[in-house]
């Protein structure tokens, strides 16, 4: 555990911000094949939530129960967090081109039709 406090939602994107230039000061390589990297672990963490349900649900009899469903919890935000420092890779505008993408989805999704029903 560190003594570094969590971040407060307001701070999502400053705590992204600081993950993508570290991650960018430590990487490994440039270019075309570090962004590439970069989106490649996204699919490495998904992965693992796929492994953490597997184990929550004991799934694989060789190995009975070896997670739990915070351990999955926790997986998914590492997906998240991963996938918000890959957008900031390609972007930084990171937080506009979000929060418009997430606007449409919701618009699509919740807006103009029935309750529940999405719109065409």
């Amino acid at each position: 555990m560190t003594d570094r406090q969590l971040p407060a939602p307001a701070d999502l994107w400053a705590s992204i911000d600081e993950l993508w230039t570290w991650l960018d000061a430590h990487r490994a390589h440039d270019g075309e094949q570090g962004l590439l990297l970069r989106m490649l672990k996204l699919s490495e963490e998904v992965g693992e939530v796929a492994q953490a349900v597997i184990g929550a649900t004991g799934q694989n009899p060789r190995k009975g129960v070896t997670h739990t469903w915070d351990d999955v919890q926790g997986e998914l935000c590492d997906v998240v967090i991963t996938a918000l420092v890959a957008l900031r890779t390609l972007t930084p505008q990171a937080r506009e081109v979000f929060g418009e993408h997430l606007a449409r989805v919701v618009t699509r999704s919740l807006g103009g039709g029935p309750a529940g029903a999405p719109e065409r």
